[in-house]
């Protein structure tokens, strides 16, 4: 199948940025889209960002404007930069694989922390 590996979380003070990176491994040529999801504590995951393998993308609302998702240019590795952080921007990032036999492939995930 496919397995999915995040890095790049941390802690961050308001304003800052961070980039976080999935790497994706095994069966890849069957990924169609890419995402990030997050959750925070005692919220449900909701999406962050998704790009799909023709490089088309879409974003909650929230991060319009501040967070930018893309793939390096083997469609392996997925991106989200994250710029302008919030603390309510603190949550825990997982990325997302789709494939196409229409199954999802999430990763370990990795914390975010913005806090002064």
């Amino acid at each position: 199948q496919v397995q999915l590996v995040e890095s790049g979380g941390g802690l961050v003070q308001p304003g800052g940025s961070l980039r976080l990176s999935c790497a994706a491994s095994g069966n890849i040529f069957l990924i169609n889209t890419m995402g990030w999801y997050r959750q925070a504590p005692g919220k449900q995951r909701e999406l962050v960002a998704t790009i799909t393998r023709d490089g088309r993308t879409n974003a909650a609302d929230s991060v319009k404007g501040r967070f930018t998702i893309s793939r390096d240019n083997t469609n392996t590795v997925s991106y989200l930069q994250m710029n302008s952080l919030k603390p309510e921007d603190t949550a825990v990032y997982y990325c997302n694989a789709r494939l196409d036999i229409g199954i999802a492939i999430w990763g370990q995930g990795t914390q975010v922390t913005v806090s002064s």
